[in-house]
């Protein structure tokens, strides 16, 4: 595989996916293999990424074989949002065997778009978690509201029954 395949694991959005989904199955089939080794490094390094984010050390132990599920089992743990990931992952474990599995260059190359696609996924779910955690608390379920909605109402009694025009 040349170079210019490569999906640079410093791209944090995956815009490098679009450049990939771009090429033709040939070509994508013929690199299958580099371009999903690299596929699954993004992802490791998206979830960690995550972890580092956390103030966590991203670890090396690995789940069913996968060092990327056993990142994702260690960025779920204290932050059961994270689980919503969890089939992601495991979407683009499968696509990778999937791709050395394929009978033919055209099984090849659409089972190569397809962990393309669920890679760029991975990434915008977790660029979407950091920013969402840097912007703090903001929508009407956060802790900070409620809160604040609780000592406003404490003590009133509203009618919660619904009537119909």
């Amino acid at each position: 595989m040349t170079t210019d395949l490569a999906l640079p694991v410093i791209d944090p959005r995956g815009e490098a996916c679009d450049d990939l989904l771009a090429l033709d199955p040939a070509v994508l089939a013929q690199a299958r293999f580099a371009i999903i080794h690299d596929l699954v490094a993004f992802a490791e390094d998206r979830v960690s990424v995550w972890l580092l984010s956390k103030g966590k050390t991203p670890g090396d132990a690995e789940v069913e074989g996968f060092r990327l599920l056993g990142l994702h089992r260690q960025a779920a743990q204290g932050d059961a949002s994270f689980n919503a990931c969890r089939e992601t992952c495991r979407e683009l474990i499968y696509q990778t065997n999937m791709v050395k599995a394929a009978i033919d260059d055209a099984e090849a190359a659409r089972h190569v778009r397809l962990a393309i696609m669920v890679a760029r996924h991975l990434a915008l779910f977790i660029n979407g978690k950091l920013e969402v955690a840097g912007l703090g608390e903001f929508c009407c379920s956060a802790k900070g509201i409620r809160s604040e909605d609780a000592d406003r109402t404490q003590g009133h009694d509203f009618d919660t029954t619904m009537t119909t025009p």
